[in-house]
Order: C-alpha cells, then structure tokens, then sequence
C-alpha cells in the first residue's frame, strides 16, 4: 500500500479549505483517508499563523512509517523544519514553444536580407 500525504478539499465553491490527510495513493483526492494530520486555508493571509495547521508528530511517525508527502505538503513541512525539499530546476521553461521559435526564426530571415540591401 503506497501512502501519500497529500490535500483533500474542503470548503463551499470558491472559497477552498484543504485538510491535509494520510490516504492510500489508489484513492480518490477527497475520499477515504486514514488519518487526518493538519490544515490549509489559502484564504487567510500568508502571515496567518491559522494559514497552515500541521501535526508535526503524527507527520514524522507516518513518514517513518512510508508515507511519502506530495510537492504541496512537502512545502509546508520545509517551512516547518521537518524536511529539506529538493529545489526544482528547470532552464527550458522560459524557452517559447516549438512553433514561436519557427515564427522568430522566419522573421529574422525574412528581416535580414530586407537590411541588407542597399536603398536606390
């Protein structure tokens, strides 16, 4: 049984409240869950000590259980001193797309000739 410490929503529409909750990974986001180990309310301001609500005992006893936590939670427990999480890397994401490299390279072969004739 793959465990995931991970956010189930709560709340009315467009006003979110997640639980954070030790589930089974086979189950549905907002399913059953074994056993519920903190809060996040995204509405509150992020200075709000109310934001995020953490059982930090109950967190560290499923981890050393397996329990392995999502990117979201594993956030919160970085803010909280209880893992280090891995910063992310990734160079290509400002590069634009496929299709818009074609179009800038056309441009600038299109353009370069055009400024390299003499004018009569």
């Amino acid at each position: 049984m793959s465990l995931k410490i991970r956010l189930a929503r709560g709340g009315a529409k467009k006003r979110p409240f997640y639980s954070i909750v030790v589930a089974d990974s086979r189950n549905p986001r907002d399913g059953r869950f074994i056993e519920k180990v903190g809060t996040y309310n995204p509405i509150l301001k992020s200075d709000d000590p109310n934001r995020v609500l953490l059982k930090l005992d109950r967190i560290q006893d499923w981890m050393k259980k397996g329990a392995l936590p999502t990117d979201r939670v594993a956030r919160f427990l970085d803010q909280a001193g209880v893992m280090k999480r891995e910063t992310r890397n990734n160079p290509n994401k400002a590069q634009p797309g496929k299709k818009m490299q074609e179009r800038a390279a056309a441009e600038a072969a299109a353009s370069a000739p055009a400024e390299g004739a003499p004018e009569a």
